[in-house]
């Protein structure tokens, strides 16, 4: 079965939407970041996989995720790097293709998560790069540590960078529509609701 891991922070007042948060004040922020959870969970839900959900802080077993449609994890390692890796490593055993996402980006669809898996079929990675450099999906056939170590994370040159190491290993990587991540004011007014 496929494999789609959906990476979430704790949603705790002041620690979530941070860079948001300096423009429209904490609660506003946080009110933003359950709207975008929201609509990921309806999002993923659309799509039939094995849906492995990683929690920043801790397992939450009473919120809005449903045990019955999520497999509820704690992500672990000492950076975003290393949890992610962990997280493909984890589902990997599982199935033999497995996407990752967050939880920011509210173009996201249920058929370009199908598109990703699909590309998978003939690609070892597919990526789905965001406008500020980073990306909001990334998938693999089999684990692949050197995509995150020692990656410089939240700047603008985090595909770049990702697409150089796929490239300097000689495999294919599947590239999806550009789509917007929420992080600031700008890209709220931009592309929320």
């Amino acid at each position: 079965m496929n494999q789609l891991i959906i990476f979430i922070k704790n949603p705790q007042l002041g620690k979530v939407k941070t860079r948001l948060a300096a423009s429209i004040g904490a609660d506003a922020a946080l009110a933003v970041y359950h709207k975008l959870c929201q609509h990921t969970r309806q999002t993923v839900l659309g799509v039939e996989v094995d849906r492995q959900l990683y929690y920043s802080d801790f397992i939450d077993r009473h919120d809005a995720w449903k045990e019955e449609q999520f497999v509820k994890h704690q992500q672990v390692g000492s950076d975003l790097g290393a949890r992610m890796n962990q997280a493909f490593q984890d589902s990997l055993k599982q199935g033999n293709r497995a996407v990752i996402i967050g939880s920011d980006c509210p173009q996201l669809t249920a058929d370009l998560l199908r598109d990703a898996f699909q590309a998978l079929v003939e690609h070892p990675f597919v990526l789905g790069p965001a406008q500020d450099g980073g990306y909001y999906l990334l998938g693999m056939r089999e684990p692949c540590p050197g995509l995150f170590h020692k990656m410089e994370w939240s700047t603008d040159k985090v595909t770049e960078m990702t697409l150089q190491r796929i490239h300097e290993q000689k495999k294919s990587c599947f590239l999806l529509p550009i789509l917007s991540d929420i992080d600031t004011i700008e890209d709220w007014e931009k592309w929320g609701w």
